[in-house]
């Protein structure tokens, strides 16, 4: 006859069918490594399962019998590419045409000129969407085929949606099948992300290099100016800061942002010959970082510290607080501003001027 503890012992290591509790391990063991095999990220915390759903399973009610001329072609072109039209309507304010769609999500990727993806907002969704068991904000996607350099493209993504990367990144580690869409006919709408956004906003850092991701794929094809694209754009200073961005990555934009908003313009230009200029501006701004540099160095050995230093090196050399009337143009500011950064005598500074500053950290 068994002891209660050897009988408990037994019980627990055997399930109602007999076997055994290692062979349930083992058994969980394989369906992790299936898992991992499709490329599917499991976050901590997250417990929900998804369905077996297609995109083509979606549809509650059959496809409008009669579409717009203007959709006929891109509804074909969805069913093609096993997704499902689940209506089509106006949107009221300009009543512009517009597909509800469904469709495959590893058809689905982000605009190539969209900020990267920020794990610590998509975990943040992961776990809302899993804990709500609801996917209520649809994508707006464009065809891939509309923007530069995608035509006649076979591999890649068949949609791209500008403003959605972050749920679509959740829906992607969640393991969904299917993704909800808002189908644009115009390709238009695929640079107009930083007006669109309704994500985790856009830091400074961000906002630029997604201008100037959009600045030269636009370049490539459009035949605008600036000034046609200010609602893309948003202001001239964004385009300089990206620009220098691309040319140095840690560059404290923040701390130059007040100043350029004050004297940075428009290029009266065709996009691609504006290139030339953006690049000659972002320039001039690396080189007035490179004093500053020099001149928080130099403050740095005379026993000043600060986590404002920069700030203050900028606002101290920065002449428009007693400038009356018009600013200076670009290239003069700019110049004046190098010069006195690097004739900056950290021996006249004293310990309480720093003190006085205040202010924040600037946005990167």
């Amino acid at each position: 006859m068994r002891s209660a503890p050897a009988e408990e012992a037994r019980r627990a290591d055997t399930n109602e069918d007999g076997g055994s509790m290692a062979t349930k391990k083992a058994a969980k063991k394989a369906t992790k490594k299936t898992a991992k095999k499709v490329g599917t990220r499991k976050r901590r915390g997250v417990t929900l399962e998804p369905t077996s759903l297609g995109a083509q399973d979606l549809s509650l009610n059959a496809a409008p019998a009669e579409l717009p001329e203007s959709l006929l072609g891109l509804a074909e072109q969805v069913r093609a590419d096993g997704g499902a039209v689940l209506a089509a309507y106006r949107e009221p304010l300009g009543g512009r045409e517009l597909l509800l769609v469904s469709l495959p999500t590893e058809q689905v990727g982000p605009t190539p000129f969209q900020r990267d993806v920020s794990d610590a907002h998509v975990r943040k969704l992961t776990l809302a969407m899993d804990k709500t068991r609801r996917f209520l904000d649809p994508l707006i996607v464009v065809r891939a085929s509309m923007l530069s350099g995608s035509e006649g493209a076979e591999t890649g993504p068949r949609y791209l949606t500008p403003n959605g990367n972050h749920r679509l990144t959740a829906l992607k580690e969640l393991g969904s099948n299917a993704v909800i869409a808002l189908l644009v006919p115009e390709r238009e709408v695929a640079y107009q992300i930083l007006a669109l956004n309704i994500e985790k906003a856009h830091n400074l850092r961000e906002r630029a290099l997604e201008v100037v991701r959009m600045y030269r794929d636009l370049a490539g094809w459009s035949g605008q100016k600036e000034t046609d694209l200010s609602l893309e754009f948003e202001e001239p200073a964004l385009v300089t800061l990206g620009f220098a961005y691309e040319k140095r990555g840690r560059l404290s934009g923040g701390a130059y942002n007040p100043v350029l908003r004050k004297v940075d313009g428009w290029v009266d230009e065709l996009l691609p010959t504006g290139i030339t200029e953006r690049e000659r501006r972002a320039d001039l701004l690396i080189a007035l970082d490179d004093a500053v540099a020099g001149a928080v160095t130099r403050f740095k050995a005379a026993g000043l510290t600060s986590p404002y230093l920069k700030n203050f090196v900028v606002a101290r050399i920065n002449p428009l607080r007693f400038i009356k009337g018009d600013a200076p143009g670009f290239d003069d500011l700019l110049h004046t501003m190098t010069k006195r950064a690097e004739k900056l005598d950290a021996s006249k500074i004293r310990a309480e001027d720093l003190a006085k500053s205040g202010g924040g950290p600037a946005e990167d």
